[in-house]
């Protein structure tokens, strides 16, 4: 069994250490990264959240993962090779580290765009972002030890919410803004 499914409340330091992160990546990484952001629900203002940063890192290509492996392992990420997801490379936090979670994908991707609608539907939607704290926040507590079934039953609501956010997007015209780093 792993650690127990926890939400906090939003906090301001969680900026303030992907900024840190999000230095650290670019110099190191450099120009193999194209864009390097912030994502997740630490990355919406004022929503509850395990507290987790999560980082998006988008690259030209996914192979040769020389390209930037070397450098991520040196800003204290290690890679999770038994990801099952062959769309991206998925690294963690360094043991003893604050838990971070960090994703490689090629840019302009479906998984890359799809994280950076979801993270501006809900900046600019303070209803969709507080309803889904509130299915977070409950889910936490039925599945408090159970991460497989927290995921799963997050799947519907995460999938209604880019419902709506497509239909924004169609709307506005959405394009990912600038990267964070």
């Amino acid at each position: 069994m792993g650690d127990p499914i926890v939400v906090v409340p939003y906090t301001s330091a969680w900026p303030a250490t992907f900024a840190e992160h999000g230095r650290a990546l670019r110099s190191a990484v450099g120009q193999h990264a194209m864009r390097i952001d912030h994502i997740g629900s630490t990355a919406v203002p004022g929503l509850a959240a395990k507290p987790i940063i999560d980082i998006q890192v988008s690259v030209r290509t996914l192979e040769p993962m020389e390209h930037y492996q070397p450098a991520l392992a040196a800003c204290g990420f290690q890679w999770r090779a038994d990801n099952p997801d062959r769309t991206r490379r998925y690294f963690r936090e360094l043991p003893g580290l604050p838990r971070t979670h960090l994703h490689v994908r090629r840019a302009g991707s479906w998984g890359e765009q799809f994280a950076l609608l979801f993270r501006d539907y809900l900046q600019c939607h303070s209803e969709a972002a507080e309803r889904y704290a509130q299915a977070k926040l409950h889910l936490a507590q039925v599945y408090r030890d159970n991460r497989a079934g927290y995921v799963a039953a997050k799947e519907p609501i995460i999938w209604a919410i880019m419902q709506d956010a497509d239909h924004w997007a169609c709307t506005i015209g959405w394009e990912p803004p600038p990267s964070d780093w």
